[in-house]
């Protein structure tokens, strides 16, 4: 007989002799190897249903797009923006090439 049929035997016999005490550990021991052996078998499913049947994971599509950037801009003091794109086209204003007189005087 295994330990689970053992606690219900247990529970049993002892509510006929009227050991109430005995009785409900006996059942919380049955109870707990119930429960126990329902979490077991739903972990096993759980387990075996992580991956599909080829061995590679799902992709689960992203709810919300990414926004598109239209223009690039700059935030003002008072919330606005101000786009920059056709002032500028990334250029920059100075010149970083060395000059020949500079780099004599030095």
């Amino acid at each position: 007989m295994s330990e689970k049929e053992n606690n219900v035997v247990n529970f049993i016999d002892n509510l006929q002799t009227g050991n109430n005490a005995d009785a409900g550990e006996a059942f919380k021991s049955a109870l707990r190897d119930k429960v126990g052996a329902a979490l077991d078998a739903r972990r096993q499913e759980i387990a075996a249903s992580l991956f599909n049947k080829d061995g590679t994971p799902e992709a689960v599509p992203h709810s919300d797009p990414k926004p598109e950037v239209a223009d690039v801009g700059t935030f003002n003091q008072d919330g606005s923006v101000t786009t920059t794109a056709d002032a500028k086209d990334g250029q920059a204003d100075i010149d970083l090439t060395a000059d020949q007189n500079d780099t004599e005087s030095k």
